[in-house]
């Protein structure tokens, strides 16, 4: 996959939207836990407070007493984390020996008597920060109410916290990774009806179906569809453009033969003028059907299919051998079945026609018809021991430019050969043979990897 994957990104869209949506949900669980954390921490100093409340007395002298202390162990350790104080109206004080020699703030006094407890935060007797209760109790009449403080030094919910986050980190990052790959997973399927309609595209191309079958998901099928109708469009406008040129060549031919008709008439009158006509007659008979040649090619685009090159290699030769002067030449093919040109048979013929056919013209006893690839590149070489041809001359076939004015046909028929190859994603190349003749090789590439 590439940076214009979709696929990869939607993946990775995906797993930061999952991260980003992870990392934003544990910061809230942390501060859900840590309001929880003080919350319940508080209603536990508040117990503890009540339970206070219950053992404070006066006696008859009106001096301060608690009757029972709270067990936890870390109220008699001197700076043990757990703090209590009670604090009398005429300035009687009680407190935990945590708090060995020093005293805590007590808050201002709520109004009313037994009034709901304060949770604040208060500095703590080592320079820590107490999450403290506060609660006025009225322990008899007439004496004021009593102030109780309970406080635990938030140190020990840090430990809490620390503890949860080092549990909460692994297990958030184990589910993004989780995540991602079942999103990773869901893309994959949610592309799968693209990678049949890529399959059914590639049919297409190779000419295995003229249109696209099937039905595909509701959101693919409106392009599926659109296509559908742009390649039967596309069809129709190509036969018509075949259509017209047939029309064009054939209303031609009668022109021509006039043509031809009236230079054979006044050979004998006039040669020069007679053979200049001929020429003509026989340049625009060429550039006609070079024009054919060009929409047939284009029309058999949308129905290619691949065609076999030993047995049309071998019907053309067949052929050639039967015309007059071709008893000269020694036909070599070197043609295995399994290549195979990614076109038409018809197409096939047409070019291999040219190429092998202006071989036997120019060949003196030698011609060479060699092919080797498979059903998804190759090439095939027509090579003869002719006169061959200058570079300036092959680069002018290369343009489609006639380059010879001398034997009947030369040069128009490389010209179309080069077209239909160039119609069928081939390529023909123009070169010097091992014979010192012409080499024609029409090759074409594999298909590009996905």
């Amino acid at each position: 996959m590439t940076g214009r994957s979709l696929r990869l990104r939607l993946s990775l869209a995906a797993a930061g939207l999952i991260a980003l949506a992870l990392v934003l949900g544990g910061a809230g669980l942390f501060l859900i836990f840590d309001a929880a954390l003080d919350r319940r921490t508080a209603d536990e100093l508040d117990q503890t407070a009540r339970f206070l409340a219950g053992q404070v007395a006066f006696g008859a002298d009106g001096a301060m007493t608690l009757e029972q202390r709270p067990a936890d162990p870390r109220y008699a350790a001197p700076y043990g984390g757990l703090y209590w104080q009670v604090d009398a109206a005429d300035g009687q004080r009680m407190r935990s020996r945590s708090l060995w020699d020093k005293a805590l703030d007590t808050p201002p006094r709520p109004e009313g008597d037994d009034a709901e407890p304060q949770t604040l935060d208060i500095p703590g007797p080592d320079g820590g920060t107490l999450l403290a209760v506060a609660r006025a109790v009225q322990v008899s009449e007439p004496r004021p109410p009593v102030t109780i403080l309970v406080g635990l030094d938030r140190r020990q919910l840090a430990a809490s916290r620390t503890e949860v986050l080092r549990l909460l980190a692994p297990t958030l990052a184990a589910l993004a990774v989780a995540l991602s790959l079942a999103m990773a997973l869901f893309v994959h399927r949610a592309l799968l009806p693209f990678r049949a309609l890529r399959d059914d595209l590639g049919g297409l191309r190779e000419g295995r179906t003229t249109t696209l079958p099937g039905r595909y998901a509701d959101e693919v099928q409106p392009l599926v569809d659109d296509l559908n109708a742009l390649l039967d469009q596309r069809a129709r406008a190509l036969k018509r453009a075949e259509t017209q040129a047939a029309d064009m060549a054939h209303g031609l031919k009668t022109p021509l033969a006039v043509l031809s008709a009236l230079g054979r008439r006044i050979a004998p009158l006039a040669p020069a003028e007679a053979a200049e006509i001929e020429r003509q007659a026989e340049a625009m008979s060429a550039q006609a059907t070079r024009a054919l040649a060009r929409a047939r090619a284009t029309a058999a685009g949308l129905e290619r299919r691949g065609a076999a090159a030993a047995p049309v290699v071998r019907q053309i030769a067949a052929a050639l051998d039967r015309l007059p002067g071709s008893e000269r030449l020694d036909w070599r093919i070197e043609t295995p079945d399994i290549v195979v040109f990614p076109a038409s048979e018809g197409e096939l013929f047409e070019i291999l026609g040219a190429l092998m056919d202006n071989a036997r013209k120019w060949g003196r006893r030698s011609i060479v018809v060699s092919a080797h690839g498979n059903r998804d590149s190759g090439a095939i070489t027509v090579a003869d021991d002719g006169p061959g041809m200058a570079a300036d001359e092959r680069a002018r076939i290369g343009r489609g430019v006639r380059w010879d004015e001398t034997t009947p046909g030369t040069g128009f028929g490389l010209a179309i050969a080069r077209d239909l190859s160039e119609a069928a994603g081939a390529r023909l190349k123009l070169g010097v043979s091992e014979f010192g003749g012409l080499e024609a090789t029409v090759s074409w590439p594999a298909p590009a990897a996905d």
